[in-house]
């Protein structure tokens, strides 16, 4: 299995910094150290033009620029430099690439991403473009290159925070399904509408949030079929997270990361993931989370059929 990355030293922070910046380089360390079998390779950056069929070219120029509002570029959280243009950049082309990938072998995955705050307008959240929305219409623009007259894309966001960025992007869009499970009293605190929003309370359980995807797939199925799915297999429902809310275990979240997979697997959909937020306590306590979901899509990758 093959995934892509952005080089970490691209963006330096302040220090004190509350973006867990560090997480990438101690992830890539770590997935070399354990999973060795699962090839790392850096990403390509997704160029202007790829970025401006989700984002207004405006904003697209100010972000390269450096000339976005002062209160723009607060809402994104990160001071601008030319590294962050350039790592924004390579985590986009990241998820492009992992996409592209998951529609010949099955799954695929960036080990950034999931910048699901940006919107077309203006980033937030840490969030300069949306990864995922710019590679959920890149394949689409491809599939209609190759003749394909149909190509449906599903976004399952688990990431402990709502994807208002790419429910705003995909509002009306009957070509991207988004689907959201997320904390209801967490940031953002305005949201927007997914195709399907579910809302958990504060100290939300393994078993009640396992419940809530089991019925989102069913619905899922009811909207399909798909050719594509990206996975936001956000880190951050862990109960120690510490912008969270919500009380998910380790096991819980490997058993959610086993769900989609299945799900998945079980409908031969081809699959990107990407590691949105995860705020724990210390870097390796979100990274040993993280490694359990390349573990659970290498598992998934194994079984994926292939000519003989």
């Amino acid at each position: 299995m093959k995934v892509f990355y952005a080089a970490s030293d691209l963006q330096t922070l302040p220090l004190g910094h509350r973006f867990p910046m560090g997480k990438y380089a101690l992830l890539r360390q770590m997935l070399r150290e354990r999973w060795p079998q699962i090839e790392q390779v850096k990403a390509l950056p997704a160029s202007l033009g790829e970025l401006a069929l989700v984002h207004d070219t405006d904003y697209i120029e100010a972000v390269v620029a450096g000339t976005l509002e002062a209160s723009h570029q607060r809402e994104i959280g990160f001071p601008w430099s030319e590294g962050m243009v350039e790592r924004a950049r390579a985590s986009v082309g990241a998820t492009v690439m992992a996409a592209r990938l998951a529609l010949v072998d099955g799954v695929s995955g960036n080990m950034a991403g999931g910048t699901h705050h940006a919107d077309r307008r203006r980033g937030g959240g840490f969030c300069v473009f949306n990864d995922v929305a710019v590679a959920s219409r890149l394949m689409w623009v491809e599939a209609k290159r190759r003749g394909v007259q149909r190509f449906q894309v599903a976004i399952i966001d688990l990431d402990v925070h709502q994807g208002n960025g790419s429910a705003a992007i995909f509002h009306g869009d009957p070509r991207v399904f988004t689907l959201s499970l997320h904390g209801a009293k967490n940031f953002p605190f305005r949201k927007e509408k997914s195709d399907l929003d579910i809302e958990l309370p504060d100290g939300c359980t393994d078993g009640p949030y396992l419940r809530a995807l089991d019925g989102a797939l069913l619905e899922l199925d009811q909207n399909g079929p798909f050719d594509l799915v990206f996975y936001l297999a956000g880190a951050d429902p862990h109960v120690d997270d510490r912008l969270g809310r919500l009380a998910l275990s380790a096991d819980g979240l490997d058993k959610r990361d086993s769900r989609v997979l299945d799900w998945a697997s079980a409908r031969q959909i081809p699959l990107a993931f990407v590691m949105a937020g995860g705020y724990g306590p210390s870097l390796e306590h979100t990274v040993e989370l993280q490694l359990n979901t390349f573990a659970q899509a290498y598992r998934s990758w194994q079984l994926w059929p292939r000519p003989v």
